[in-house]
This record gives C-alpha cells, sequence and structure tokens, in this order.
C-alpha cells in the first residue's frame, strides 16, 4: 500500500483517522501499531515477520545490555544487534549483488559460477534497518533511556507513515513521543494541509515528470540528441526531487495527524550553492544519521586533511550503497565525495566569490549530471547518456509538448520558490509558522481542490510507486 493508491486515499487512511479519533487515549498507540502492521503487510505479507521478529530481537538485546554495567558486555551486545540487522540487511539487499560480481570475475577465469536463486527484496528495509541501529546506539551512548513495552518499541520501527521510505528518525528524537504526546483538532488540519501538499508534489509534478523521464531512458541512448538527454535528465532529476520530497511531506503531514512531530527532511535542496550545502538540504535525516553514525565515529573534522577527505569519501561511498546495490549507486556516492572532497579543498572559496546565482547554477548541474547514475542501471550507459548531453547534436527528436512544459515551469518554480527572502517567508509561512483563523480559511479549501485534483490524476494515470520504496 502506498499514500498515493486510491486504497490508502480513500479506505485505509479515512476509516484509520476516524477510529482514531474516537478511541480512548490508552488503545491509540495499540491501534496505530495494528494499523501499521496491516499497511505493511497490504504490499508485503511475508516480510512482516521478518520486521516483527527482528524488532523482537533487539528490544531483548537492547534491554540486556542497557542492564549491563561491564563496558565489555556493553559493547559486544552493541555490536551483536549491529551485526544482527547490518547482516539481514546485507542479505536481502546486497547478497544478488555480491553473487553476481563474484560471478563475472569466475567466469573470466573459466571457473565454474555459483548457482543462487535471486532474493525480493524487502520494502523498505535500508530505512528501518538504520533506525533499529539508532535504537541501539543512543541507548548505547545513554541519549536516551530504552522503551519500556515491546510494542512501544515496535511502534518505533513499524510506525506506518515513515516506515517505508522515512524520514529516518532517531530514536532519541522520537522516544518521548511514543509514550507522551497530544494530538489536538489544529495538528489534524496542519498535518492534513501537508499531507495534501505532499500528494500534490507526487501526483500534479513528479508523476508527470516521470512519465518523460521513463520515456527518455527508455531509448537506445546512442541514438538520442542533445536535447533529448537534456530533458531527460532534467525530468529525472525534478522527479526524484518531488517524488521524495512529496513523499516526505506526506509522512510528516500523517505523523503530525496522529501526535507526532517528525523532523524535516527536505529544505530546497534546489537552491543549494555549493554540493555541501546540497547535502545539508537534501535528505536531511540520511545526511544526519551518516554523520552521527559514521562520519563521526571515523573521526569527522578533528583529524589530518588527508583523513578527512578519506572520511567524506567512506561516507559518500557508502550513502551511495545505502540506496542500492549496483555500481551506478557506489559511483553516484563517489561523485558527490569527489565535489566535496574539492569544495573543501579549492572549490568552495570560487563558489563563494562567483556569487549566488551562478553557484546554484553550477550545483544544479552537477546535481543533474549525478542523478544519471542514480537513474541508469549499467554505469557504462550511463557514461553514454551524458556524453550525448555534451555532443551538441541537436535533431530534435523528442516533441516537447504544451503539458509537459507547463509541468516543469511548475516544477521549476517550485524548485527555486525560496531563492529570495520574501518568497522564503511566504513558505516558512505554509511549512513552519502556527496557523491562526484565517490561515486554516485559506489553505483549507486549496488544500481540499489539490487532493481532488489528484485523486483525478490517479485515477487517469494509474499505478505509479515512490523512488525510494526500492530502497
Amino acid at each position: 500500500m502506498v499514500f498515493s493508491s486510491v486504497v490508502f486515499l480513500l479506505y485505509f487512511l479515512p476509516i484509520f483517522m476516524l477510529i482514531y479519533h474516537f478511541i480512548d487515549k490508552k488503545y491509540k498507540n495499540a491501534f496505530i501499531l495494528i494499523g501499521s502492521i496491516f499497511f505493511y503487510a497490504w504490499g508485503a505479507p511475508k516480510f512482516i515477520f521478518v520486521i516483527l521478529l527482528t524488532t523482537f530481537v533487539d528490544f531483548h538485546l537492547v534491554q540486556w545490555m542497557d542492564k549491563t554495567e561491564n563496558n565489555t558486555k556493553r559493547k559486544l551486545l552493541l555490536l551483536l544487534s549491529v551485526s544482527v540487522n547490518l547482516g539481514l540487511l546485507f542479505y536481502f539487499k546486497y547478497s544478488n549483488f555480491f553473487i553476481e560480481n563474484v560471478n563475472s570475475v569466475l567466469l573470466m577465469f573459466g571457473d565454474k559460477q555459483i548457482n543462487w536463486t535471486k532474493l525480493i527484496l524487502p520494502i523498505g528495509i535500508s530505512f528501518y534497518t538504520f533506525e533499529t541501529i539508532t535504537y541501539v546506539v543512543d541507548v548505547y551512548r545513554h541519549l536516551h533511556k530504552p522503551l519500556t513495552k515491546f510494542w512501544d518499541y515496535q511502534l518505533y520501527i513499524i510506525l506506518f507513515p515513515k516506515l517505508i521510505a522515512g524520514p529516518i528518525i532517531r530514536y532519541h528524537e522520537l522516544a518521548d513521543q511514543i509514550t507522551e504526546r497530544k494530538d489536538t483538532v489544529d495538528d489534524k488540519l496542519v498535518g492534513f494541509y501537508r499531507f495534501g501538499l505532499g500528494l500534490a508534489k507526487k501526483v500534479l509534478i513528479a508523476n508527470h515528470m516521470g512519465v518523460v523521464a521513463d520515456e527518455i531512458f527508455g531509448k537506445d541512448y546512442h541514438e538520442i540528441d542533445t536535447m533529448t538527454a537534456w530533458v531527460g535528465s532534467l525530468a529525472y532529476t525534478f522527479q526524484i526531487y518531488f517524488d521524495f520530497s512529496g513523499y516526505s511531506d506526506m509522512a510528516i503531514g500523517l505523523g503530525r495527524m496522529i501526535g507526532f512531530r517528525f523532523p524535516e527532511n527536505f529544505n530546497n535542496p534546489y537552491t543549494s550553492q555549493s554540493i555541501t550545502e546540497f547535502w545539508k538540504r537534501w535528505h536531511i535525516t540520511l545526511g544526519n544519521w551518516m554523520r552521527n553514525y559514521l562520519y563521526i565515529p571515523l573521526g569527522g573534522n578533528q583529524v589530518s586533511k588527508t583523513r578527512l577527505y578519506f572520511n567524506l569519501w567512506i561516507v559518500f561511498l557508502a550513502s551511495g550503497l545505502w540506496h542500492g546495490a549496483s555500481w551506478s549507486f557506489i559511483f553516484w556516492g563517489a561523485f558527490h565525495g569527489f565535489f566535496l572532497v574539492i569544495e573543501r579543498a579549492f572549490l568552495g572559496k570560487i563558489l563563494l566569490k562567483i556569487g549566488k546565482i551562478p553557484s546554484i547554477i553550477i550545483t544544479f548541474l552537477i546535481v543533474n549530471l549525478a542523478w544519471v547514475f542514480f537513474r541508469v542501471e549499467k554505469i557504462s550507459d550511463a557514461f553514454i547518456f551524458i556524453k550525448r548531453m555534451f555532443v551538441f547534436n541537436f535533431n530534435m527528436e523528442t516533441t516537447i509538448d504544451t503539458e509537459f512544459i507547463t509541468y516543469a515551469v511548475i516544477a521549476i518554480i517550485f524548485s527555486f520558490f525560496t531563492i529570495t527572502k520574501f518568497t522564503q517567508r511566504i513558505q516558512n509561512s505554509i511549512y513552519v509558522n502556527e496557523y491562526n483563523c484565517f490561515k486554516h480559511i485559506t489553505v483549507f479549501p486549496l488544500v481540499v481542490i489539490l487532493f481532488v485534483l489528484c485523486i483525478c490524476s490517479i485515477t487517469s494515470l494509474g499505478f505509479n510507486p515512490f523512488i525510494y520504496f526500492r530502497f
């Protein structure tokens, strides 16, 4: 089940919210947990048992670790919990990739290849694996006490608004909200607004960008002209932003509707003036996770320049591999890591000198090129695609219709909307600031209209899953 499906929008969500509103407060967590299990089992009935089993094991390991005063035992239990979770992630997500590469090497030397039944990737495994790791590490670091009830811990992991594709919420950020929170009528309305705006991003912008991106990336890359290649790369650049940003808005909105305050996951990343700034604005919760649980343990900034550059590379290679089990994702991570390193070395000073708008344009073009490696499965094919972007062969093979131009203009406007302080204040008034009666009267009918338009679009275009569901 996905947020942008008719089943979720017209059946699951209204029924869930109606029951949640009327049941007694002491049963609300139990009801959310039941709803979350049903939500996940709808699309992956076999893998729900994997989550339930791993949460059971993790809960008791962390309880044991917290009660243990011996530091050596604490470290061993920490290592055991992390190893179990990373082991499951490797088994389901990376074993196919590992075996394929081993077989390629064996084939080169004429040896017998390994027989292997390809595994199906559980939905959202990368996200809930990282959250199980934050639980054990945060308790180990004494950032927060562990939850005393197993069902509360399971709720933290399987909470349906953020289960499939984040945000990745660190345990100590959510722990107190699980045991004690308030959900007011204002929360429900503001959450609905955020959900509706996220739905519009996904359905009315990302899906329409995706139609063009899929068409162009489905062509023979050797044959496409420069204009076609650029249209395809830009279409995907806007598709992935509005797809994932839309999902995050919907998750934050759903959480707010039931009293949870999730951290922000996007902050207008395409207005960044450097790749360093881009990663402070794009998938913020993943960046925070990588910084706190990988970059800082590696030494962070408190090391030599050479080691600092090495740490950055390791973090972004890991980030690329986290996104997917292929060399293209690894190269995508390395590509971003390379620019982060040279920004630290010299490029950052140059970007500061040339001014805001040129820096934004240069950063956006770098990000746009990187998305080609993210989109294309094989690195060799990605390089062919990028080559076609710069052959300056304008045969105009792709017909750009009025509908695409309209959605592209909308995508550009909202991607760069906060480029001025005035437009930034407008966005803050919708996303950040508190609502009064006048704002409710203004925003509510707008979101209802967008919601209806989205339902109409979904029924006409059909099912279109979120990009980050496969991670």
